[in-house]
């Protein structure tokens, strides 16, 4: 796995992401504390419509800031919204209304929905070899379950001694360190794409991504992995506190327990990979999760919870870590910055849906009934995803173009009838029906 690190550019990104994530990890802490003080009682309805904003961000602007990144230099996007992310952090400690609240996380997460996909877009055009690239989605993955035990313990020793505003001050610290790493970088420059219309360029992921059946097929996994992980981070406290009748050690236990789980999945991963194909791997991560949510009923205990939500974890992990390689043969490199914003905005948008689901029906019908319907939904996707995704996903297909003139020059390089490697692009419109 930790080959890809052999590589200078990617040592750089992957220091940037990791000091990005422990900023990020804080100013989670921080920000929930600042709710309690700004609302009191009602700080849980002030983090989820901050939460729910997040969602939107991520959902309507990582599409356009996809747009955008293609007409800017690839190192001075990224750097400049690294220091976005720090200026809009730098503000929270000095809010006093939740408006103010609400307004800046809208800011912070639109930055972050044009940063992560291009910097997922980034990683492929450094790390040409799919086996350093499959080692190297494993590192990142690996990297953001370590932040999400390591940070909250970080934010626990430092407010032994400092109040939590200074939290925030570590976060804006994190960007900047991050926006330096990505400037002693060497990024590769970027492919150049055909001059189009921006708002063409806007839709072209999602174009893109719904006529390539592998990507579509990607698309409803998406669906079946957020109904189970709503399950997951959004009940998992009612699941200790209320049923268990346990206290918050318990529920960082828990918590624990599904990263665990992930993070085991993402060492296993490059070697699984070089067995089977991404999609039975995906699709048995899926169906690892639905099926840990379908128990959720019969759980009587805190161990029992612990290695359910590990087993979950370890699912999340078999169908999150291969989706760049998925990308990656899927799209030409000038397109694959839309595609990733594409699955960046689709993924949340079911995670928008799901967040809600889980927590509506918990509240109102019960925590069984809840995990019972988040199944029904996950297995559903699950379903469609066997209908969607071809098993026999080939990448080079035969095929011919009857709306090309004779002479056209795609028909002088390879014949009337024939075969190669096929992406959805302005000659290959509908995925060929040879498939």
């Amino acid at each position: 796995m930790l080959s890809a690190l052999r590589n200078p550019t990617f040592r750089h990104l992957f220091a940037a992401q990791i000091v990005a994530l422990v900023g990020t990890g804080l100013a989670t802490v921080a920000l929930g504390l600042l709710a309690w003080q700004l609302a009191g009682e009602n700080a849980g309805a002030v983090l989820g419509t901050a939460l729910a904003i997040k969602m939107v961000a991520y959902v309507t602007l990582a599409p356009v800031s996809a747009a955008i990144a293609e007409r800017l230099p690839r190192r001075a996007f990224l750097v400049a919204l690294d220091l976005i992310r720090a200026g809009v952090i730098a503000f929270l400690p000095f809010v006093d209304q939740v408006w103010q609240v609400y307004v800046l996380i809208f800011a912070l997460q639109a930055a972050s929905a044009g940063f992560t996909p291009a910097f997922q877009a980034v990683i492929p055009d450094v790390l040409k070899d799919e086996d350093d690239y499959t080692n190297a989605l494993s590192l990142l993955r690996l990297a953001e379950d370590l932040e999400q035990l390591a940070s909250p313990m970080l934010a626990a020793a430092l407010l032994t001694v400092v109040s939590f505003p200074v939290l925030f001050l570590g976060t804006v610290v994190g960007f900047l360190a991050s926006a330096a790493l990505v400037v002693t970088a060497r990024l590769p420059a970027r492919a150049k794409a055909e001059p189009g219309h921006f708002w063409a360029d806007v839709t072209k992921g999602i174009r893109i991504y719904t006529r390539t059946p592998r990507l579509r097929g990607l698309m409803v996994m998406e669906a079946a992995v957020a109904a189970a992980g709503a399950m997951v981070y959004v009940n998992t406290v009612v699941l200790v506190q209320a049923r268990l009748g346990l206290g918050e050690e318990a529920v960082a236990l828990a918590f624990a327990g599904f990263g665990a789980g992930s993070m085991l999945a993402a060492f296993l991963l490059p070697r699984i990979l070089d067995r089977l194909e991404d999609r039975p791997v995906m699709i048995g991560g899926a169906a690892l999760m639905v099926a840990g949510v379908a128990l959720v009923p019969l759980v009587g205990s805190l161990a029992a919870l612990i290695a359910l939500w590990a087993v979950i974890g370890f699912g999340f992990s078999l169908t999150q870590t291969p989706i760049g390689r998925i990308i990656n043969r899927s799209a030409r490199e000038a397109d694959r910055g839309s595609v990733f914003a594409a699955q960046f905005a689709l993924s949340h948008a079911c995670w928008l849906v799901t967040y809600p689901l889980a927590g509506w029906i918990g509240a109102g019908a019960g925590l069984s009934v809840a995990a019972i319907s988040l199944a029904v939904i996950g297995a559903a996707g699950l379903a469609a995803v066997w209908h969607l995704w071809p098993a026999n996903d080939q990448t080079i297909l035969p095929h011919d173009h009857p709306e090309l003139p004779p002479g056209h020059p795609h028909l002088a390089e390879h014949g009337e009838l024939h075969a190669h490697a096929v992406v959805i692009d302005d000659l290959h419109r509908r995925w060929p029906k040879a498939a």
